[in-house]
């Protein structure tokens, strides 16, 4: 099954807003058969005939009757679908939250995510993760969306609707998918060059699954004498925009790096997490994201190998 399929939907918000997209398409089908029947009746059965003399048909004036159906069917379909659309949108809004409920800090950057987990303590990019909801002991995910430049929007198809992430102005979304599995996404709102490959991914793992993913991130790298890599990365503009938890590299212009290598894609999920892409990546970000805010920071072949080869030591 496609992990970007709207048509099937993994979780209560999707599922909402699938049942009122059914109602309205099914509504306007209804009103398009109708009316296409009506004006096939009327092209058959006033169709010009040899027969006829040409006059004018009698006209009718002032119906009241037929001009308080054309109103008042008109309205209550109007006043029908829009209950259908506040009921969904009330019980998306307003949903409760459960003492087990996962919070997560979303905020979109030029052309990335950045994902926290306060009460983890845990920073990461583009791939979220979070535990299953039991339905008998429902944990969803709420997520507070936040913008960090222009306007970005959120959108996982399977789990929710889109929502946008205004600068200064905080908005929220929550998803809580019953089965593990991976589910795609990316940003929905135009926000430059780079908009189509902001991409995403949300892991959905058991219990056990992200239980173990939250130990692995939550541990700092190992303190060993830094690598000719390290020293590469540290003494470059490197440190700057990253973050490397345990070193000098404190930046927050760009992503965490701490756990890298535990991503299966970087650049925002425009290319998979390997030797060959993470040594083009160093090498030439627009080569795989023309217009990246990442510079190429013009290091030699040697010194590329050696920061990709210590970058590959993140886990």
């Amino acid at each position: 099954m496609s992990p970007t399929n709207i048509f099937a939907p993994a979780s209560t918000p999707a599922e909402s807003i699938f049942g009122l997209s059914m109602f309205v398409v099914l509504t306007c089908a209804a009103i398009f058969i109708v009316v296409s029947a009506l004006l096939t009746y009327a092209i058959v059965k006033f169709r010009n005939k040899r027969s006829d003399n040409h006059t004018e048909p009698a006209q009718i004036y002032g119906s009241t009757q037929v001009e308080l159906i054309w109103t008042i069917i008109p309205v209550l379909i109007v006043v029908a679908l829009f209950l259908a659309a506040a009921r969904v949108i009330a019980s998306v809004q307003n949903a409760p939250r459960p003492p087990a409920a996962m919070e997560v800090l979303v905020t979109g950057h030029q052309y990335w995510w950045e994902f926290r987990y306060p009460k983890l303590n845990i920073v990461t990019a583009n791939e979220l993760h979070v535990p299953v909801s039991n339905p008998a002991h429902p944990s969803p995910t709420f997520l507070t969306l936040l913008s960090a430049d222009t306007n970005h929007s959120f959108w996982v198809p399977r789990l929710a609707g889109k929502a946008d992430l205004i600068p200064n102005h905080p908005n929220s979304l929550w998803f809580d998918p019953p089965a593990p599995g991976l589910y795609l996404g990316q940003c929905a709102q135009y926000c430059g060059t780079q908009h189509a490959k902001m991409l995403l991914r949300v892991y959905v793992q058991t219990p056990e699954e992200f239980d173990r993913w939250v130990r692995q991130q939550q541990q700092l790298p190992p303190a060993t004498p830094a690598s000719a890599g390290q020293r590469v990365f540290e003494s470059t503009a490197c440190v700057n925009c990253h973050t490397v938890s345990g070193t000098q590299a404190k930046g927050t212009f760009g992503p965490d790096l701490t756990h890298l290598m535990s991503r299966d894609t970087i650049a925002s999920g425009a290319a998979p997490n390997n030797h060959d892409q993470l040594r083009l990546w160093i090498r030439n970000p627009d080569a795989i994201k023309p217009g990246s805010k990442m510079p190429a920071m013009g290091l030699s072949d040697q010194d590329i190998e050696s920061v990709a080869a210590y970058l590959e030591t993140l886990r």
